[in-house]
């Protein structure tokens, strides 16, 4: 029996939409138990964050995986948070799409563009980061490609720097665009909830 495909498995996953602060909140439950969550922006349609999120080994929620959108920062106690900081100097690692390609930000990068190199390994399906003055090497691999099988393409990529922050660009491909476009015209078949009328599950 063959795989489904992605676009079928979203098809397929029971979902609930709320709109507020004008976005559209869609939650995904799929068969297996995981949870998916995300926002898009209603003027654009513009993905804005996406969430996963897990059963535990005692089978209850695990915590909430960014893979789209602003960093959560770990909630520590009172005390924890006076003592463990992560430094607002490092390097913040998110990715924040546009309508056209996937894009990753690294903020806090203050090095000349031509130190970075920004490469794909297409045994790994990964891309890399390295720079010449080896102060800052980070590996990545893309979902979106991953979920609908495609290969990784150099072609795609691209990279600039500018104010403390490298941005990596990745043009998506027209297998996602078209995909894309169908699950954007789904969702907004999906009755929404108005501000917290109904139970997103995505808080």
């Amino acid at each position: 029996m063959a795989v489904p495909s992605w676009l079928e498995r979203l098809r397929a996953a029971s979902k609930t939409a709320l709109v507020q602060d004008g976005k559209r909140k869609i939650h995904y439950l799929f068969e297996d138990g995981k949870e998916m969550a995300e926002e898009y922006d209603m003027k654009t349609s513009q993905l804005v964050s996406r969430k996963w999120r897990e059963k535990n080994t005692l089978g209850g929620s695990g915590k909430w995986q960014v893979e789209v959108g602003e960093p959560t920062s770990p909630l520590l106690g009172a005390l924890e948070s006076e003592l463990i900081k992560e430094s607002s100097s490092n390097p913040v690692f998110m990715r924040k799409d546009t309508l056209s390609s996937f894009q990753w930000r690294i903020r806090n990068l203050p090095y000349p563009k031509e130190v970075y190199s920004v490469s794909v390994e297409k045994e790994q399906r990964c891309c890399v980061i390295r720079t010449t003055n080896k102060k800052y090497y980070k590996k990545f691999s893309i979902p979106d490609l991953d979920r609908y099988q495609l290969p990784l393409d150099a072609a795609a990529l691209s990279f600039t720097h500018a104010n403390n922050t490298l941005i990596i660009t990745y043009q998506k491909p027209k297998e996602i665009l078209a995909a894309e476009e169908q699950l954007q015209k789904e969702l907004k078949k999906i009755k929404a909830a108005n501000n917290g009328d109904g139970d997103c599950k995505t808080q």
